[in-house]
């Protein structure tokens, strides 16, 4: 194996796969970056056996091969060099020569023919979708996730295609995100999956650098094929990214019957004006009384919150409500997080009494249902 490339396309492609590695690998070649050349590009790939990572960069191949590198170190090394021109060559013993000006490196490697292969698919639905309306869609409901490792079938994302849409959904028990968007689904490709958590993030990091995203899955693993652009960078730089991940077994819960069938009262609110009044007022909160309390009169609503520790807060804002006067209080955490995900100007609050939940609804198939906590 010999090729040139730029060194900050190198640096960046690194950066893309570097995230998969942990830090404390099982065994290790799961610490390394393979390395493949051909035609007129490089391809790094890296695993940990749940979540695989392969890309694409451009280079001057002038001789084909692979060999695996320990990913940490080389983008170190890499980052480091003195000059754009970077040259790599295999040589025997699995070690890799890397020149660049002045500097020459001489890196411990282990063969590629044990690097796990990424899983191929057989059986598997496909669905194209532009990455601009994945990455708000996931951006919208994975902070709902739940983190608690008893109830792991809710800690991830839920994805399912049924009935001629994507929706997206994430739930801790406290709180729901429901998120959903036209889609090409028939009956021979709908289906589901739980997305598992670090997968969520590593795809939202990828996210948001090309156009298209091609998603496919079977009964055990998803994978997403995220498509670069020469206007994002493509010519040159990363084109081509493919992550692939296990997903999470088993059956996700009804989350339809958590949503209120019905509200009394909808209330049209400006997002931004509500998050800063409620994080405002939540600074007086502490671990132990960690809740504030909206109050709804007419045309006004009130934000208030209050800690033996700290003291008391009081914030208002201006709405368009007749009804009757209302107290609910929730975890300020839980009404910021779908305030600061959106992106749309007027959210509808949704209410009932101080025992039900509230809800969150934009005019874009968006809702969240956060539960209330006791008044005191």
């Amino acid at each position: 194996m010999k090729f040139k490339i730029n060194r900050e396309h190198f640096a960046t492609g690194l950066q893309q796969v570097l995230n998969v590695v942990g830090t404390r690998a099982t065994m290790p070649i799961l610490s390394n970056v393979l390395l493949q050349a051909e035609d007129d590009a490089i391809w790094l790939t890296t695993t940990n056996l749940d979540l695989g990572i392969r890309c694409r960069i451009k280079a001057e191949v002038s001789s084909p091969g692979g060999l695996t590198l320990p990913v940490r170190k080389l983008a170190e090394i890499v980052k480091a060099l003195p000059n754009l021109e970077v040259s790599v060559e295999s040589t025997p013993g699995h070690q890799a020569k890397i020149s660049s000006g002045g500097s020459q490196f001489r890196i411990m490697g282990i063969g590629r023919e044990e690097f796990p292969p990424l899983p191929s698919f057989t059986d598997k639905h496909a669905f194209d979708l532009p990455q601009a309306d994945l990455a708000r869609m996931m951006k919208s409901v994975s902070y709902a996730q739940s983190s608690d490792e008893n109830r792991y079938i809710l800690n991830g994302v839920y994805f399912n295609f049924a009935d001629a849409k994507i929706s997206l959904v994430a739930t801790d028990g406290r709180r729901l995100a429901l998120v959903s968007h036209e889609a090409e689904v028939t009956e021979a490709n709908a289906g589901s999956l739980i997305l598992p958590a670090k997968t969520v993030s590593e795809l939202q990091r990828l996210l948001g650098q090309g156009t298209s995203v091609k998603i496919t899955f079977n009964d055990r693993q998803v994978a997403f094929e995220i498509q670069i652009g020469e206007a994002a960078g493509g010519n040159g730089l990363v084109d081509n990214i493919y992550l692939v991940s296990k997903i999470v077994e088993g059956n996700y819960p009804n989350y339809r019957q958590v949503i209120p069938k019905e509200t009394e009262h909808r209330v049209k609110i400006e997002r931004e004006l509500l998050a800063e009044c409620v994080q405002r007022a939540a600074l007086v909160t502490s671990d132990k009384n960690n809740s504030v309390r909206l109050k709804v009169t007419k045309n006004l609503l009130e934000i208030s919150a209050q800690s033996p520790e700290y003291g008391e807060s009081h914030e208002s804002m201006a709405i368009a409500y007749d009804g009757a006067e209302v107290q609910i209080a929730f975890n300020p955490a839980f009404l910021l997080d779908p305030l600061r995900s959106l992106v749309q100007d007027e959210v509808f609050f949704e209410f009932k009494d101080e025992l039900s939940p509230g809800i969150f609804k934009t005019l874009d198939s968006f809702l969240c249902v956060i539960m209330p906590l006791r008044l005191n």
